[in-house]
């Protein structure tokens, strides 16, 4: 497993990504100041978005049907955690675009190559959110050696 977007996995059999882009703002809007530079505060997060970018080709690895599946679940309007394979967690994100394009076509108009460019946007606050009270688990488990000193930072 690659990675899972809620219960979506990417890997070998259904989409296999190439290239995964993350991009991260946080917004510093500035005020115009007479005689000197415009003066800049920080107002929080901004956007959060991640971009994979991969081909399929059904033949060989990979199913077209995964992504109805990605369309799908992005026709619900719902959030999906997203999880890397190595168990990193991501946070909450909606699908906002896909795009497919099928590069070789058989005398059916069956596709032998398809690439495709999944974005997604983050809309959750923080990871620790996700994971519910952590500190209501460490008194619960008695886990008090937790890294929850991380997550409750």
């Amino acid at each position: 497993m690659m990675m899972a977007l809620g219960m979506f996995v990417f890997s070998l059999s259904t989409l296999a990504y190439q290239e995964l882009q993350r991009q991260t703002e946080w917004k510093h809007p500035s005020s115009p100041r007479v005689g000197t530079r415009d003066a800049y505060q920080y107002t929080g997060k901004g956007d959060d978005v991640i971009t994979l970018t991969g081909w399929i080709a059904p033949e060989l690895t990979g199913n077209v049907y995964s992504l109805d599946a990605l369309r799908f679940m992005a026709d619900t309007g719902k959030a999906w955690i997203l999880i890397q394979g190595t168990g990193r967690i991501y946070g909450s994100f909606v699908i906002t675009q896909l795009s497919e394009n099928k590069i070789e076509l058989d005398h059916r108009g069956d596709t032998k190559r398809v690439s495709f460019t999944i974005t997604l946007k983050r809309v959750d606050e923080t990871v620790p959110s996700l994971l519910g009270d952590v500190n209501n688990l460490k008194n619960q488990f008695g886990m008090n050696n937790f890294v929850g000193d991380f997550f409750t930072a």
